[in-house]
């Protein structure tokens, strides 16, 4: 038998987390191994109780953003969000978490989240991602041909020297390429301008990450 998924709860209302431990309890494949109702006490609860996935409320007592990344290189994220909006979500994801699951979804969808992460995938409701599929066909139409093109060469792993000797231009103006297209984009690295790509179809992997 595998082992159960280790999971902690972060949240600061006290009747969700109890009722969502409650229902979590009933799966089994799945092991609660904590309960964090404040935000500063979650350094010290990972610590004494390592977990898989931490369930994180993003509006605890604080704005739980800016730990996110921190935070992932820890451990599994799944952001629990009472917002409807795309924005916070979107920009968790960004930041290192794996999910986002709105709290008004069924048990159900968070249980999906829950063993796709597990899994190494990258989880978001179908609202979400056709609400981000939308977005990036939108930034996709402000590149230019010659942009587009790089940022495939690119996201496939050539270096500059490379894309510049494949498309017989300097090696400085694919730099210049490069530049508007972080720009058009606002993306920040080639890391980002790779999960741009694979998520615009202009390359095709995988959609597990490790």
């Amino acid at each position: 038998m595998p082992m159960p998924i280790r999971l902690s709860i972060a949240d600061d209302h006290a009747l969700f987390r109890q009722g969502l431990r409650s229902l979590l309890l009933l799966q089994s494949d799945i092991e609660v191994v904590s309960e964090v109702e404040r935000a500063d006490q979650l350094d010290a609860t990972l610590a004494a109780n390592p977990c898989d996935l931490l369930l994180l409320d993003l509006q605890m007592e604080r704005w739980m953003m800016d730990e996110i990344a921190a935070l992932s290189t820890r451990t599994k994220i799944i952001v629990l969000t009472a917002s409807e909006g795309i924005e916070h979500g979107l920009m968790a994801i960004r930041l290192g978490a794996r999910a986002i699951v709105q709290k008004r979804f069924a048990i159900e969808t968070l249980m999906t989240a829950i063993r796709a992460v597990a899994e190494g995938l990258v989880w978001m409701p179908p609202s979400v991602q056709a609400a981000l599929a939308v977005r990036e066909q939108t930034r996709t139409r402000q590149l230019t041909a010659r942009e587009s093109e790089i940022v495939r060469l690119v996201a496939s792993g050539m270096r500059n020297a490379e894309v510049a000797g494949r498309l017989s231009i300097t090696e400085s103006t694919v730099k210049t390429h490069l530049n508007n297209v972080f720009q058009k984009l606002d993306l920040r690295d080639r890391l980002e301008l790779t999960h741009y790509a694979i998520r615009t179809g202009l390359i095709a992997v995988l959609t597990r990450e490790p």
